[in-house]
């Protein structure tokens, strides 16, 4: 071997243990981004729709105030209470709407209203935010009524994670109010009477995290 093959064999080496080494930083690097990308993962919980129920109340010629639920919603929450970020989407089945009164319940389904045979749900859907210890106190997000869609931002009044007593998995609960102008949703029947626009709109929501 002559003293320029030596030479130059002794160049090669650093740059090669350079080479492995940025090698080995890149897949070092990767494997971190991976495993904080599955720790940050959100978590997913499931509507429970037999204890959630959208309510509202609304004005009745200023003279008393006519309550009401949908009795059917579904609908999924996405949350990392860590991070301090969620998404919300439900689906509101209007034609379960119940104000305890059958002839207003056709009535607010029929074409002079919902007109639920064309628009037969309502959607909201929203980001968490205002987090505190991990738990949201705002939804900022859009209702979709009748083809129409505008901005809606929900108040959590209250918001609580335990241990399901039956199901073993994480339930989250919730209490969130809301007002919004139904006219702007082209729900402005009983307005030429006098009838506020305003609505109140209230939500019992749970929520069980998905398997």
């Amino acid at each position: 071997m002559t003293l320029f093959e030596l030479t130059t064999n002794a160049e090669r080496k650093p740059i090669m243990f350079k080479k492995i080494a940025a090698v080995l930083t890149v897949v070092t690097l990767s494997a971190l981004v991976t495993m904080q990308s599955v720790d940050a993962a959100p978590t997913v919980y499931n509507i429970d729709p037999t204890h959630t129920y959208p309510s509202f109340e609304a004005d009745h010629m200023g003279v008393s105030v006519w309550r009401g639920k949908i009795n059917k919603t579904a609908g999924i929450v996405s949350m990392d209470k860590t991070v301090g970020t969620g998404t919300v989407e439900l689906a509101i089945d209007l034609s379960t709407i119940d104000f305890g009164l059958d002839a207003m319940n056709a009535w607010a389904k029929g074409d002079k209203f919902f007109d639920v045979t064309n628009n037969p749900k309502a959607t909201y859907k929203g980001q968490l935010t205002g987090f505190v210890n991990g738990a949201p106190t705002k939804v900022n997000g859009e209702l979709t009524l009748r083809g129409i869609t505008k901005p809606v931002v929900l108040t959590i009044n209250a918001f609580k994670c335990v241990p399901h007593p039956l199901l073993k998995r994480e339930l989250c609960g919730a209490d969130a109010t809301a007002t919004f102008n139904r006219a702007e949703f082209g729900l402005d029947a009983g307005k030429d009477w006098g009838f506020k626009m305003d609505v109140a709109l209230r939500i019992q929501v749970e929520a069980i995290r998905a398997e």
